[in-house]
């Protein structure tokens, strides 16, 4: 048991935690798993093992976003679920760069925080800062209309920051293809004249590989940040998808990098294995594909900050991260949605489920129950957690081992 010095939440404090020395990580290669994990891996591994000359000599390893130019290191800072300001000031102290928020997180309550940490530390030129826009009620608008809307959008988030300008602005939580929205391309253009944002982007949860793939085909942003980790290790369309977007220059910025949280679906049967090595061995696997440029995960205490951040120092696995990725039992338990909405079909009422699953997740491992409630809160009614009410037994099926009837039944407990 450590003697050190914790703050209320238990986690080592700012002061020893800046003091820890997060050099000298120990370097191994891949253990051998199941064939759909096995042949992503081997791919990582072949674009990983080289070493860099940041990695051999202790410094953070760097990558560049696409043809944005944007140098940073290969892990930056979710800060969707941090309300600590004093998270945001150890990651900057720490070598973080690039910081992730929305006009939606804690509702508009996270680009304060943030922003008013970056300005009272004077180092905004230092960073590349993040930022996403829902355009809600789209179909009541004229493209005109859809286009101003998203602009004045930017604008309330700019003030929110306190910055004339973010480098990154999304267009958060598209679902296909056919949600690519031209007016919303046409105000970002304009917010790159106006000079309130730097580069566009697209963010996606579900149906990545098509909207990736329409994106390349048809060179619409600059940036993509997408859902990917080991639990998608057997979807090869999804990381070929990733690969021709990054060789057409599109930055690739990972999210969900961890299977959507610390407290997995599976925690009980993930306990034998140290905390630690179960988020570093899944980071490392998303970060050995060098078409992606950085993992944003949505730690909140320093001593989550500090597992994620060292990964940033060598993509090399240890014994035990090998050990953990090799469990085909813990791969499968992961039990996380990957959003294909193949589920839907199979329930009676039509319910949205994948939003559901969505909702459960930052409720139930993120313990974020605000984003839970705004994401529920996009659901129409009718397809909505009231439509389950009448259900003893949901009949909704998962075709990579997600437990869907028991995360419903939490949140007939949490919403219905």
């Amino acid at each position: 048991m450590s003697n050190e010095p914790t703050d209320k939440r238990g986690d080592l404090t700012r002061r020893k935690f800046i003091s820890t020395s997060l050099t000298g990580l120990a370097a191994a290669g891949i253990a051998g798993v199941s064939p759909g994990l096995a042949a992503a891996q081997e791919g990582g591994k072949a674009e990983g093992a080289a070493k860099t000359a940041d990695e051999s000599k202790g410094k953070m390893i760097h990558r560049t976003l696409g043809k944005t130019g944007i140098s940073v290191p290969i892990v930056s800072m979710g800060a969707m679920n941090a309300d600590n300001p004093e998270i945001v000031k150890a990651s900057y102290e720490m070598g973080v760069r690039h910081f992730d928020t929305a006009s939606m997180y804690a509702f508009g309550r996270n680009e304060q925080m943030l922003g008013k940490v970056i300005k009272d530390m004077g180092i905004r030129d230092e960073l590349v800062i993040g930022t996403k826009e829902l355009l809600g009620g789209r179909e009541n608008m004229s493209d005109a209309e859809a286009t101003e809307k998203f602009i004045t959008l930017t604008e309330g988030s700019l003030k929110r920051l306190q910055m004339d300008h973010v480098d990154i602005i999304y267009l958060h939580s598209v679902s296909g293809a056919d949600r690519l929205d031209p007016a919303v391309f046409e105000a970002m253009s304009k917010l790159k004249k106006q000079g309130k944002a730097r580069f566009s982007g697209v963010s996606t949860h579900q149906s990545m590989t098509e909207i990736i793939t329409a994106i390349t085909e048809n060179e619409l942003c600059d940036v993509v940040l997408t859902s990917i980790n080991v639990s998608m290790a057997d979807d090869a369309e999804l990381l070929a998808a990733i690969d021709a977007a990054a060789a057409k220059g599109i930055g690739i910025v990972a999210m969900k990098t961890q299977a959507g949280g610390r407290q997995l679906p599976n925690q009980e049967s993930l306990d034998k294995y140290e905390s630690a090595v179960v988020q570093s061995a899944m980071l490392k696997w998303v970060m050995r594909h060098e078409s992606i440029t950085t993992a944003i995960p949505g730690y909140t205490s320093y001593q989550h900050m500090k597992e994620d951040v060292s990964v940033a120092y060598g993509l090399e696995y240890t014994e035990d991260e090998k050990r953990f990725l090799a469990d085909n039992e813990m791969m499968m338990g992961l039990g996380f949605c990957r959003q294909c909405r193949a589920c839907v079909a199979s329930c009676p009422h039509e319910v949205a489920v994948p939003e559901l699953m969505r909702t459960h997740m930052y409720a139930a491992q993120y313990s974020n129950f605000r984003q839970a409630r705004a994401t529920l809160d996009e659901i129409p009614a009718g397809r909505s957690i009231a439509a389950c009410r009448g259900c003893d037994i949901c009949s909704a099926k998962c075709a990579h081992h997600v437990n869907i009837a028991y995360r419903i039944e939490d949140l007939k407990l949490i919403y219905a």
